[in-house]
């Protein structure tokens, strides 16, 4: 899976536009209007409230949250917005993006619990391998590191919802760009993008569809060597299975 993920690594920083040097701008933008966000999430939402099928409400609401570093709560705008705009096919692009934002920022929250859970060596707690007390903690079988399996314990009660949030956020990205190649069939490059969201949630099926789709539709496109290497790693096993039958 080594390549694959170096493929997924590398195209999601292109289409996510990391390093393009417009995220200053974009901060500076977001600075300088975060001083009327709140009061226009406030109104909108209101208007929302006072009608819930003012479609043009919901789109200024999911910008409106997203220029908040609110994601969550841009996902929930935005996905009320294209239920009643089913076809608008750049909401749904975007909708897609914010899915992907939202895994990112639950994958490093769980790193930084993790982090800052880490234990020191456990050698510092350990008695000497030696003793009685060292052989069992040693054995996996036995006593364990105490210390050790509290630290798990907790990280583990920490991270749960969050795994859980982050496998849901995964899955949303994919279905949103099935949703969106349904719309735009011809479009190799959102197969592209539905392929590698869905490496990202491990949907190994869907990504072997929708990459065999994008090299179809764009057999020359500069990706497209990378696209079949992997595509030659992820079949490998079934391959060879089916042939030994």
């Amino acid at each position: 899976m080594f390549v694959l993920l170096a493929l997924v690594f590398a195209l999601s920083f292109a289409f996510l536009g990391v390093g393009s040097g417009s995220s200053g701008l974009s901060d500076l933008f977001k600075g300088i209007v975060s001083s009327d966000t709140g009061s226009d999430t406030s109104k909108l939402e209101k208007q929302i409230r006072e009608h819930p099928k003012d479609v043009k409400a919901f789109r200024d609401l999911a910008t409106a949250y997203q220029t908040k570093n609110e994601t969550q709560s841009a996902i929930g705008a935005l996905t009320r917005y294209t239920e009643l705009r089913p076809n608008d096919t750049e909401a749904l692009q975007e909708l897609a993006g914010l899915y992907q934002t939202r895994a990112q920022e639950l994958n490093t929250k769980i790193q930084e619990i993790q982090a800052e859970n880490a234990l020191p060596s456990r050698a510092l707690f350990l008695p000497p391998s030696d003793t009685v007390f060292g052989k069992l903690y040693a054995d996996s079988n036995a006593l364990g590191d105490p210390i050790e399996q509290a630290a798990n314990t907790l990280v583990n009660s920490e991270t749960s919802d969050l795994n859980t949030d982050l496998q849901v956020a995964l899955s949303s990205a994919v279905s949103t760009f099935k949703k969106l190649a349904a719309k735009n069939p011809a479009d190799a490059q959102v197969q592209l993008q539905l392929g590698l969201a869905a490496e990202q949630a491990q949907d190994i099926a869907t990504v072997i569809t929708a990459f065999r789709r994008f090299l179809k539709l764009a057999p020359d496109d500069p990706s497209a060597p990378q696209i079949r290497q992997a595509l030659k790693q992820l079949t490998a096993p079934a391959t060879k299975a089916k042939g030994k039958g």
